[in-house]
């Protein structure tokens, strides 16, 4: 059983910062990928952010320069730094992980969101 869980999510004005963190937890060998999802009303969800459990990274051009992803290997959690917020980056915020149970078994897991809100 895996569970992924975000936090971080908020109301917060135009120019303004949110931290989203994203935790894995459960019996598992590792965690390779991690990723940030975005969905806004009415569109369908977008990769917005990525990090190989090496540290690689990268970001959407909608939101390259703004935002940025890190990740805790010990803690299996990754985090969404997000400034600069504009109102097109309203939306719900999910975390997809993937997750290796052994050396021939890997899965993808989501989480249920976490939804930011960005208007004055």
């Amino acid at each position: 059983q895996v569970q992924v869980v975000e936090s971080g999510g908020d109301l917060v004005q135009p120019g303004g910062s949110l931290r989203l963190s994203c935790a894995a937890s459960g019996s598992f060998l590792g965690v390779e990928a991690m990723e940030w999802y975005r969905q806004a009303a009415g569109k369908e969800r977008e990769l917005v952010a990525t990090i190989s459990r090496t540290g690689t990274s990268d970001t959407a051009d909608s939101v390259k320069g703004r935002f940025s992803i890190s990740r805790d290997n010990a803690k299996n959690m990754a985090f969404l730094q997000m400034d600069t917020l504009q109102p097109e980056d309203t939306a719900v915020y999910f975390c997809h992980v993937h997750v290796v149970h052994s050396p021939y078994y890997s899965m993808d897991y989501w989480g249920q969101g976490t939804l930011v809100t960005v208007s004055s």
